[in-house]
């Protein structure tokens, strides 16, 4: 059955490569590369629906199984019933649970591990087409070359929305641009607003409509977390928007109509199908913007069955939204049920920018700063004293909050925080840690927050640390320090800030084991890392994280075993079977 229908969409694929090759137009290489996702989506999703129901119970034998359960770390076999593991053990004892409603997979030597968890990703924004019209090369180093492409891409926006959205150029090209930007873009779209996010995500640029719409003047003040360049003769504000800005004017494009909404939920569907195929199980969404009702495509997807992965939701703290209103609404949307696939029970809230935009928190000066940034110190979405508000008001909800902290200030200030709110037996976790004060390394344990790094992304390889140095100088020499952390006791979660860095959580094991000098030694940890921890940072560690009698079976069969390989081949494995309580959501 599947041949056909692969035959199918391979013969569509190859005349819609023919329609593009013969139009008159340019051809764009992301036009074609978004026509084979769309056939290679449709592909999936037919496949996925050949796949029967889970049997009312499944034994894993003959094979190599990874537990993650210091008590039995290795196994032979799995039995699961209805979704919930029944034994863990030996091929020659699993036989004893074979009945007429079992289907046994004999695994032939192949490893098997508990889930990832990937506790800091953005599935919803990764999926959806609304943002990803206009794709910029980052490597173009005159912005006055973009003008062609973005005069092409205009009349192709999706979503029926009346903005020019795009993404992928490098701040220095603006930086280093002879004009103003908002005027390079007038050039090339002058009759529409245009809005392209920078490649880190962190900075915009914005063409005079859409600075018009906003409101933003010469006369128009810094928002908390963000900064207007303005020019230095005039005052006028030259298109260039740092951190916070950008997301004020998004919000006008990124309105929930209906049009939109039904991209997200598509893009979003795509999305969980994409963390299945690389053995993920369970995830943390870093950012839902609520004002652009990302939770209902979440709340969608989980009442149509569509959820294949145990999600907690992190509502996005807006650095300039009332306060009251604000609050009002987390603790109205707070849920949390570990046997449910869906819980909104997480807080995600900036408390600084990056490093290459001279925007995270520093607690000394940096070497320079970009683009008229005002603050020699970096930038604060939130105060201490307004993260300590939040984080007091909402831990009494049940709220844990999802830190965004790069620079050694807002580590600094976010534990300080999370020490005055006194929230007993919150799981708080500060992401990204990358320019971390030592005095700052015993304090995660000694607080319980959780330290949260990416390690998958080349701009976190200790040969690519020299990038930050004319900003930050000496300070650039020990970036995510994964391992003074894990040695100072604190728990530690790696994740992918997908898609940002690659999903794949292969890479980030391997590069958490060779990034020296910064490299955990021990592959356990590093699993560990993917699997308990992160199900502890979304209290599920009951349920999942481990393979162990009385958990749902949340598993994957895996084509190599991690631990026989030489380390610099883990990034090379592939998923053969994905688990979900039971039933399989993904099968190569």
């Amino acid at each position: 059955m599947i041949w056909p229908l692969l035959k199918k969409n391979i013969s569509l694929l190859l005349l819609c490569s023919a329609l593009v090759a013969c139009a008159s137009v340019e051809p764009a290489a992301e036009e074609l590369e978004a026509v084979v996702d769309e056939v290679l989506a449709g592909a999936e999703t037919e496949i996925g629906a050949l796949v029967e129901e889970a049997p009312e119970s499944t034994l894993l034998t003959n094979g190599a199984v990874y537990t993650v359960n210091a008590d039995q770390p290795w196994a032979e076999a799995v039995f699961f019933r209805n979704g919930v593991i029944e034994f863990v053990g030996s091929t020659a004892e699993a036989e004893a649970y074979i009945d007429d409603g079992t289907e046994v997979i004999d695994l032939g030597g192949a490893m098997v591990m508990p889930g990832i968890i990937d506790v800091h990703a953005h599935p919803l924004e990764a999926g959806s087409e609304f943002m990803g019209t206009c794709l910029l090369d980052s490597s173009e180093t005159n912005a006055e070359h973009y003008i062609g492409k973005l005069q092409r891409c205009a009349p192709r926006q999706k979503g029926r929305t009346d903005w020019v959205l795009g993404w992928g150029h490098s701040v220095f090209t603006l930086l280093e641009a002879e004009r103003m930007p908002k005027l390079i873009l007038d050039d090339a779209i002058p009759d529409q607003p245009v809005l392209i996010m920078e490649e880190t995500s962190h900075s915009f640029w914005a063409n005079s409509m859409a600075l018009e719409l906003a409101g933003i003047t010469a006369d128009t003040p810094n928002p908390p977390g963000g900064v207007i360049v303005k020019d230095a003769v005039t005052g006028e504000p030259t298109g260039l928007l740092f951190d916070s800005v950008g997301d004020l004017i998004i919000e006008q494009a990124w309105q929930p109509t209906d049009a939109i909404k039904r991209m997200n939920y598509s893009g979003l569907k795509w999305s969980i199908r994409y963390l299945n195929r690389h053995g993920i199980t369970g995830v943390s969404d870093a950012r839902t913007y609520w004002h652009r009702d990302f939770q209902d495509a979440w709340l969608q997807a989980d009442a149509e069955g569509e959820l294949t992965v145990r999600t907690s939701l992190g509502l996005w703290a807006y650095p300039s939204e009332d306060d009251a209103t604000q609050l009002a609404y987390f603790k109205d949307m707070f849920r949390r049920d570990p046997h449910a696939l869906l819980n909104i029970d997480q807080i995600k809230v900036y408390s600084d920018g990056i490093l290459i935009n001279s925007t995270a928190a520093m607690l000394d000066p940096y070497v320079e700063t970009l683009g008229g940034i005002p603050s020699e110190i970096g930038l604060n979405y939130f105060t201490e004293e307004r993260l300590t508000k939040y984080i007091a008001e909402l831990s009494d909800v049940g709220y844990d909050f999802h830190i965004h902290a790069i620079g050694d200030r807002a580590i600094y200030e976010s534990l300080n925080a999370i020490e005055a709110a006194q929230a007993e037996g919150a799981r708080h976790r500060l992401t990204h840690l990358e320019v971390v004060d030592p005095a700052d390394y015993p304090r995660f344990a000694e607080l319980g927050v959780i330290a949260d790094m990416q390690v998958a992304g080349d701009f976190t390889h200790p040969e690519n640390w020299d990038e930050n140095r004319f900003l930050i100088g000496t300070r650039a020499n020990n970036l995510v320090p994964v391992k003074d952390l894990y040695e100072a006791n604190a728990t530690v979660t790696l994740s992918s800030d997908w898609d940002v860095s690659p999903l794949n959580p292969f890479i980030g094991m391997q590069n958490a084991l060779t990034r020296a000098p910064q490299n955990l030694s021990s592959l356990d940890a590093v699993v560990e890392a993917y699997t308990i921890n992160a199900a502890y940072a979304m209290r599920l560690e009951e349920v999942v994280g481990s393979i162990e009698v009385g958990k749902y079976a949340d598993l994957i069969v895996l084509d190599q075993n991690i631990f026989e390989v030489d380390i610099y081949d883990i990034s090379e494995t592939t998923v053969d079977l994905t688990f979900l309580a039971g039933e399989v959501v993904y099968e190569r």
